[in-house]
């Protein structure tokens, strides 16, 4: 399924395009996603696919990922167990999204946060079961993990490596919200070394990145 406000067709028989109201920033995007995206899933799992990842190698699901209730690429910065996971490709069973629906669920900002660590306790009570980090990076790379070895990955900061230097190029040329490289701009910088055109390149992202400062500070 793919949800969008866009008036898109899908031109393929698997894919089923779900009609939304638009969702204008990414707290809205967390509402959805914990408290209505439920409502579409009719199975056991939904595998959630933000359009910065996707699947890289078929070949390399396990079965044993279906007996978690959410499975996400791990995250570094946390060593305190609480470590699964990223949300933007992530699978998690229809019996989590119930949960989350729940009176005692702490509504958060973003929605993998919340889920993962401000009501992890709770979650653990409910009994859902969240992947080992050992299963998590087998699932997905972010942040941690290989893509190289993974089911899928998230990340634009990844896409350099995983589909190489002109394919990211063509994609950041149609992007038209570049929020998402703030953070890892520099290294995206680097890696269009290795293409053609660097130099040219580098100019044309360093004046978005330049017009997106200015606009974002005039509004």
């Amino acid at each position: 399924m793919l949800f969008t406000d866009a008036p898109v067709r899908s031109g393929h028989p698997d894919i089923r395009v779900m009609p939304i109201t638009r969702l204008d920033s990414t707290a809205a995007y967390s509402n959805f996603m914990l408290f209505q995206l439920a409502d579409y899933v009719k199975t056991s799992h939904c595998l959630i696919v933000q359009w910065d990842g996707y699947v890289l190698d078929a070949r390399r699901w396990r079965a044993e990922f279906l007996d978690c209730d959410y499975i996400g690429a791990s995250w570094p910065q946390f060593d305190d167990g609480h470590d699964v996971g990223n949300g933007g490709f992530s699978l998690r069973s229809r019996r989590l999204m119930d949960a989350c629906r729940s009176a005692e669920f702490v509504s958060g900002h973003p929605e993998d946060v919340a889920i993962c660590r401000t009501n992890r306790a709770f979650l653990d009570r409910q009994g859902m079961r969240f992947a080992s980090r050992e299963l998590a990076d087998l699932f997905a790379a972010e942040r941690a993990g290989d893509p190289t070895v993974s089911f899928g990955f998230h990340g634009i900061f990844n896409m350099p490596q995983v589909i190489g230097v002109e394919a990211f190029w063509d994609t950041y040329r149609t992007l038209d919200d570049r929020s998402s490289l703030s953070r890892d701009f520099g290294p995206l910088l680097k890696a269009l070394r290795n293409g053609r055109g660097s130099i040219f390149r580098a100019i044309r992202m360093i004046a978005d990145r330049a017009c997106d400062i200015a606009g974002s500070r005039s509004r």
